[in-house]
């Protein structure tokens, strides 16, 4: 500044005003002559003044509105709705801290633009706490209870599965229709899709060795025993081609190869099934869901956690009957194909019009499963431990089956209740299986003390 206005004053030095008049010896005096150069010391001093003042004190000014900016982040209020809108109307824990903000100093060593993004980092840090804790306290409460079970809001959503009635009505059709046409369908070998005269359709299952029907009926009953309303009804018949149900379709059951009056079960064909894959809690070998996964996935909406408590069910429902056709069939074939947990579940599929999972093909269980233990043991066993939350009234069913030892005497009590008339075609339940599946009972109970007592009283 201070050179610009030497040059100014040079420039009038040079400078002459003319004036009209007299000629140029009539101009004034030479004393005026000094007037310009001493207008230019007095400016000049000025802008010296003035240009040091204000290299002083702009500086400082920058500086301290800096400084104010930092404060107001690092004194958030409790509400902090403007900041993170994604936090609704959550207010800050007392615990809630950003890292301290260094204090003025001539010798700073932290940017302003440093300081700012620590505060947003500090904040990034705190969420899931902020959604975490206050979030259970606040809505939580509807998605777990006692940290072990899924709450209120997930029993509301759930899909109402197979009720009592449908079991019931299912029963009584299967005694008064006529089948009118048998076809290959409903799965592998000599399974075939039943046509009734009303246009049902039912998956009947056939096979020459019993103790599959059995494992496939006797897992049906040990669902409604546990309050599991994901199996399709099913009931007993038996393949008689002189009677009036099964005459119009004697050839067809020729070209089948059934034989006459064997035993088999007829299970509801349900529509609108879509495949299912496994969720991502029991693919890896770190396979888990325990509280803080439910928690987690609470933000993914109620339908994830709906799925979740229907999965929780199937874990405990095929350790118990050791069906080695679904979830084991995936684990078992990893030695083979890496990628196998990324295909969808065997013999599960889910309704796409309400979600609810169908646990299909139960053969396996209870027999042919326990057979096989010494070999499957260790996939059963896996995904058991896996399982740290579960449906309460799952839970209630387990605990009375365990503490009264009546799992026997109530599958017998089902079997000759609802199918009277197929007794001497069907040898019921036996006893070595309702020993190993007490045991077995006594597993999955073993696993919820073990799981209330890590999370209950936490």
């Amino acid at each position: 500044m201070v050179v610009l206005f030497r040059r100014r004053c040079d420039a009038m030095k040079d400078f002459s005003i003319p004036f009209p008049g007299p000629p140029p010896e009539a101009s004034l005096p030479p004393t005026s002559s000094r007037s310009p150069s001493l207008v230019c010391i007095v400016w000049t001093l000025l802008a010296f003044l003035l240009g040091l003042f204000i290299g002083f004190t702009l500086p400082f000014l920058i500086a301290r509105s800096s400084v104010e900016e930092i404060l107001s982040v690092a004194s958030l209020p409790k509400d902090v709705t403007e900041l993170h809108p994604k936090l609704g109307t959550l207010t800050l824990p007392p615990t809630f801290s950003f890292k301290e903000v260094p204090k003025f100093s001539s010798s700073w060593s932290i940017p302003i633009s440093q300081a700012l993004t620590e505060g947003t980092e500090s904040l990034k840090e705190e969420k899931e706490y902020l959604i975490g804790k206050e979030f259970r306290e606040e809505s939580e409460a509807a998605i777990i209870e006692d940290n072990v079970f899924f709450g209120k809001a997930v029993e509301v959503a759930m899909p109402k599965g197979f009720s009592d009635k449908d079991i019931d009505e299912w029963r009584d059709f299967v005694r008064k229709e006529a089948v009118v046409r048998l076809e290959e369908g409903c799965g592998r070998m000599q399974n075939r899709l039943l046509t009734f005269s009303n246009g049902s359709l039912s998956c009947c299952r056939y096979r020459q060795n019993l103790d599959q029907i059995q494992g496939e009926i006797f897992s049906f009953y040990l669902s409604r025993l546990l309050g599991i309303k994901n199996v399709p009804p099913s009931a007993l018949g038996v393949v008689k081609a002189g009677s009036w149900q099964w005459s119009g379709i004697g050839n067809q059951l020729a070209l089948a190869q059934w034989a006459e009056e064997r035993p088999v079960v007829l299970t509801k064909f349900i529509e609108k099934l879509e495949p299912v894959s496994i969720p991502n809690q029991f693919r890896s070998s770190a396979r888990r869901l325990h509280p803080l996964e439910v928690e987690r996935m609470g933000t993914s909406g109620i339908g994830t956690l709906v799925e979740l408590a229907q999965w929780s069910d199937l874990l405990i429902f095929d350790y118990l009957t050791a069906n080695l056709d679904r979830v084991v069939n995936n684990l078992y074939n990893l030695q083979w194909n890496p990628s196998m947990m990324d295909a969808p579940a065997h013999n599960l599929a889910q309704r796409s019009d309400s979600r609810l999972l169908v646990f299909l093909d139960n053969e396996s269980g209870l027999l042919h499963g326990y057979r096989l233990l010494d070999k499957y043991e260790p996939f059963h066993d896996s995904l058991l431990q896996s399982l740290c939350v579960f449906r309460r009234s799952t839970v209630d069913r387990i605990r009375k089956l365990v503490a009264k030892r009546e799992v026997g005497p109530k599958l017998l009590k089902m079997f000759r209740t609802f199918e009277p008339e197929l007794q001497d075609y069907l040898p019921s339940i036996p006893e070595k299986s309702i020993k190993v599946l007490n045991e077995r009972l006594k597993r999955v109970h073993k696993q919820i003390k073990k799981c209330e007592n890590l999370y209950m009283n936490s």
